[in-house]
């Protein structure tokens, strides 16, 4: 499947940066072991490449936010020139801040591929907007940093799923743990 996903990403860039790639694996690892999404958000979606991923792989329509203006607009041209209109909602969003975000939670799949810094600081938001069992996928880690970003997130209920270095880049495929 992660052919599908690097064709996919093609169309709207290359899709080999090390954090764009540990998440295009590890939503390929979680496809193969047959975890089915209803409810996915890109969250500093910048081009949107992974929604168009999830809406490559799932019969949904993720959600594609970025804090950035242009980015959204980058990313709503390029659900376009993938002929994806209609199966990705674009928002202009400061995390989760955002009315059409907070009423579309509970996320079941978040992809956070940003900084260390806005992961951590961001780490409140995403887990109030997300399901119990749900997958996370963090990634724009640098490898030094990525045991203190799972630290973080282990202390607020998530388990290892996957741990992938690719370069400097470290991506982490993460569980909610189930709170029922």
């Amino acid at each position: 499947k992660i052919g599908l996903l690097i064709e996919a990403a093609m169309a709207f860039g290359t899709g080999h940066h090390g954090t764009t790639l540990g998440c295009l694996r590890a939503l390929d690892r979680l496809v193969v072991a047959g975890e089915e999404a209803k409810n996915v958000l890109d969250l500093g979606c910048g081009t949107a490449v992974l929604a168009m991923a999830a809406a490559h792989v799932w019969p949904i329509t993720p959600w594609a936010s970025d804090i950035d203006q242009v980015a959204v607009e980058v990313a709503e041209a390029n659900v376009l020139a993938n002929n994806l209109a209609g199966r990705v909602r674009c928002v202009e969003a400061e995390g989760l801040d955002h009315p059409d975000l907070a009423a579309a939670a509970p996320f079941d799949f978040v992809f956070a591929n940003i900084l260390k810094g806005p992961l951590i600081m961001l780490t409140p938001s995403i887990a109030a907007a997300m399901s119990d069992g749900g997958a996370l996928i963090l990634s724009g880690i640098l490898n030094e940093q990525a045991d203190e970003v799972l630290g973080i997130y282990t202390d607020i209920g998530y388990n290892l799923f996957h741990r992938e270095e690719i370069g400097e880049w470290t991506t982490l495929t993460l569980r909610r743990k189930s709170l029922k």
